[in-house]
């Protein structure tokens, strides 16, 4: 040896776990010489191969493989001693230090690697006095050693029963009922290599989890199976650390969660679920599902990942409900629908479940001419389609659709009558401009956006078979602050006192258009349909009374605004829309809905023109907060109510939208002079000269003057002198009288003069 070796507090073991990359391993510790070093991989002694430097020195040295070990190798390198004394101080001899040194290094050394064996044995604890003496081998053959009750060793039958257990309290068992409590997948021969075919040994853990009532374990690796699984509602639970590799039959659910028929399967508790399909599916066939589970109640399923099939996820009613369940959602991709909330007989439902988080994505270059949908609600022919109360916390949607107008990629698509479905917080990131489509009757859906790469540009697409408009969109991206209030079109808080008497016999009410179900001619406009007043109206203490034929209405300009929320304050009213064009020119039914109600249908009345509610807005029926959503080729309508089958009581109606925008009410305008109390009309006048005492007269035209209104009239220029009085003196014109009341002629120069007229 170069130097003298130190001995130092280091222990004489190291493990390594090989990379695959790296070849050369250090050991911290001193040997003496190169037979010192044990070299073990993966437990097996190594006797040749390697390059060791280092022998002599007190750092320790390196070992270098010929052949890198391979990755995942467990390198062992430890120092083992011969325990013997091979040399000897002669007597009389000289005593040297160094020879001394040596020989208690090596004693020093030994007892380290006797200290490290003595290590990893089981032993007695300080406290504890006494020694352990193993029975003879005959005795302990075939038995399982344990303990008695003074904690003294003791041998055991190996099935027995009475198997003492560490806590008080407990039941006395056997191993093996110990070691069942808790199936696993590898119990049953799973390799979870990703290779081999694990799907008979999955499938012969569920069955036996599902027989016994235990919850089933697979763990870490990946378990390829050709055949689809099912779990059934007799186990437990499922518990993955690993996942399932799906390279079976299309058309099948890879995964099957508990029972179907009219069986409960409640309390259950599935976590870490992924499934994720070998080869992607064509997303033509809906049978070709990642994971199914059936009528789960007051369950909770946590869902990693589920890749690759036409649909993701589907929660199923199966003659029974699957309710009071939380999801708890991870990564949904390449599924054409993420999620599919269904039922499948009359006896079924689907309800009150709660979901957190969720990402639907689908990669770029999946499918880029295929209709995409994150959550689908939906029934199979003749089930229940009353789907009500699913509450969504959070999820994302990045479905690849933005700018692919030939395909939809929208959040939700809800195929049934659901009520309350509520999503919270989404993002919508490449998606349709769509938050939803709804195809039927579905109500009291409520979208809150809160980012979207469209901004707040997002609605709801109604197709032609929906039947309610039932939806409100709250996008909060950009613009959060408007959200705080709501926005009034248009108000009448009291219609008694908002009366216009146009005639003896014709009233009109402010802000509002007259509404006839049988106008004469051939009216084809909006003005041929907003008349400013008519007949037949009765009235009460406190409202108006529509009687046959009759409706009041708000005109509006919806080139902006497509949603109206129309409340009102009477008895059992019957909502009406009259729709018309850019041109305003009326829009007749073609087969297709313009409007849409959100408590009711509305069908077309071809004598009256106007689409008309199918129940009176009650709130016995729950049909009386009404939002009207008019179709993009709506540019104006009338929305009101009108008089169906009885005459009914309207005290007050007012007309709200989203506070995003601020739609025109019309009404007081030229060509369409309903709603206005108060007319006005000027026209150019240059009267003669006027004597002393005497006056001169003008007829002003002013459309809607009627004998009776209250009338006056100005003139633009000084008037020292010369009053100026009016009256209606005939239907529609206005009579000026200017009267000179000094002692001298007045010449007035040329000049406008302005009648005013307002109605009683």
């Amino acid at each position: 040896m170069a130097e003298h070796i130190t001995i130092g507090d280091v222990a004489p073991r190291v493990q390594y776990v090989a990379d695959g990359v790296l070849a050369d391993f250090t050991y911290p510790f001193p040997i003496f010489e190169e037979a010192d070093l044990d070299i073990r991989l993966d437990g097996a002694v190594l006797t040749g191969g390697v390059t060791i430097t280092g022998a002599g020195a007190s750092n320790g040295g390196t070992v270098s493989f010929t052949e890198t070990p391979a990755n995942g190798t467990r390198i062992t390198l430890r120092r083992r001693l011969k325990i013997a004394r091979a040399t000897d101080f002669q007597d009389n001899g000289i005593l040297r230090a160094r020879s001394l040194n040596d020989e208690l290094d090596y004693q020093v050394a030994a007892i380290q690697q006797v200290a490290d064996d003595v290590a990893g044995s089981v032993r007695l604890d300080p406290t504890d006095a006494g020694n352990v003496v193993l029975p003879l081998r005959g005795a302990r053959a075939n038995r399982v050693l344990g303990f008695d009750g003074s904690g003294d060793l003791a041998l055991f039958d190996r099935d027995t029963g009475l198997l003492g257990v560490p806590y008080v309290g407990s039941v006395p068992r056997s191993v093996e009922d110990k070691l069942a409590e808790r199936l696993t997948a590898r119990d049953f021969g799973a390799t979870g290599d990703g290779v081999n075919d694990d799907g008979p040994a999955l499938a012969a853990a569920m069955a036996a989890a599902a027989a016994s009532g235990h919850l089933l374990e697979i763990g870490e690796g990946t378990y390829r199976t050709t055949q689809p699984l099912l779990l059934g509602g007799g186990a437990a639970g499922l518990s993955m650390r690993g996942s399932i590799l799906y390279a079976g039959p299309a058309g099948q659910a890879a995964l099957t969660l508990g029972d179907g028929a009219a069986v409960r399967n409640a309390a259950k508790h599935y976590e870490g679920l992924r499934v994720v399909r070998a080869t992607l599916s064509d997303w033509e066939n809906e049978a070709d599902i990642g994971i199914v589970m059936r009528n789960l109640d007051a369950s909770l399923v946590e869902i990693r990942q589920v890749e690759g099939f036409t649909i993701g996820i589907r929660t199923q009613g199966v003659e029974r409900g699957f309710e009071d369940t939380t999801l708890i959602l991870g990564r949904i991709v390449n599924n054409k629908i993420g999620l599919d909330v269904r039922t499948e007989t009359a006896g079924a439902w689907n309800t009150s479940v709660r979901y957190y988080g969720g990402h639907f994505a689908i990669g770029s270059s999946v499918y880029p001419d295929k209709d995409r949908f994150g959550i689908r609600l939906s029934a199979a022919p003749g089930a229940y389609v009353a789907h009500n109360r699913h509450l969504f916390d959070g999820p994302g949607f990045e479905l690849q659709a933005e700018s692919r107008p030939a395909i939809s990629g929208i959040p939700v698509l809800c195929e049934v009558n659901s009520r309350s479905i509520w999503v919270r917080g989404m993002r919508m990131e490449g998606c349709s401009p769509f938050v939803a489509r709804h195809t039927g009757g579905a109500q009291d859906h409520i979208y809150e956006v809160a980012w979207a790469s469209q901004a707040y540009l997002v609605g709801v697409d109604y197709t032609a078979t929906a039947t309610r408009t039932g939806a409100v969109v709250r996008a909060y991206h950009q613009a959060a602050a408007f959200r705080e209030s709501t926005r009034e079109v248009g108000g009448v808080g009291n219609l008694r006192a908002a009366r216009i008497r146009w005639s003896n016999t014709e009233w009109g009410f402010e802000k509002l258009a007259c509404l006839s179900s049988n106008v004469v001619g051939s009216p084809s406009t909006l003005a041929d349909f907003a008349f400013p007043a008519l007949d037949s109206y009765g009235f009460s203490d406190s409202g108006v009374i529509l009687t046959g034929g009759r409706g009041l209405g708000f005109v509006v300009d919806a080139r902006t605004c497509r949603d109206f929320a129309m409340a009102v304050e009477a008895d059992a009213p019957r909502l009406a829309v009259m729709c018309f064009d850019a041109n305003r020119n009326l829009l007749s039914d073609t087969g297709t809905p313009l409007v849409r109600a959100s408590g009711q249908s509305l069908a077309w009345n071809a004598a009256a023109r106007w689409w008309q509610g199918s129940a009176d807005m009650a709130d016995a029926t729950l049909t009386r907060p009404q939002v009207v959503h008019l179709e993009p080729q709506v540019a104006y309508a009338i929305i009101g109510l009108v008089r169906i089958g009885v005459d009914y009581e309207v005290r007050a109606m007012r007309l709200g939208c989203d506070p995003l925008f601020s739609p025109p009410l019309l009404f007081g305008l030229p060509g369409l002079p309903h709603g206005a109390r108060e007319l006005v009309a000027e026209a150019s006048w240059d009267p003669a000269s006027i004597a002393a005492g005497g006056s001169a007269q003008i007829n002003v035209p002013l459309v809607g003057a009627r004998p009776g209104d209250f009338a006056s009239a100005a003139f633009s220029l000084s008037t020292s002198g010369v009053v100026f009085m009016a009256q209606v003196g005939a239907t529609d014109v206005v009579s000026v009288t200017a009267w000179n009341r000094s002692a001298a002629a007045i010449d007035l120069n040329a000049g406008t003069v302005r009648a005013r007229v307002v109605k009683a």
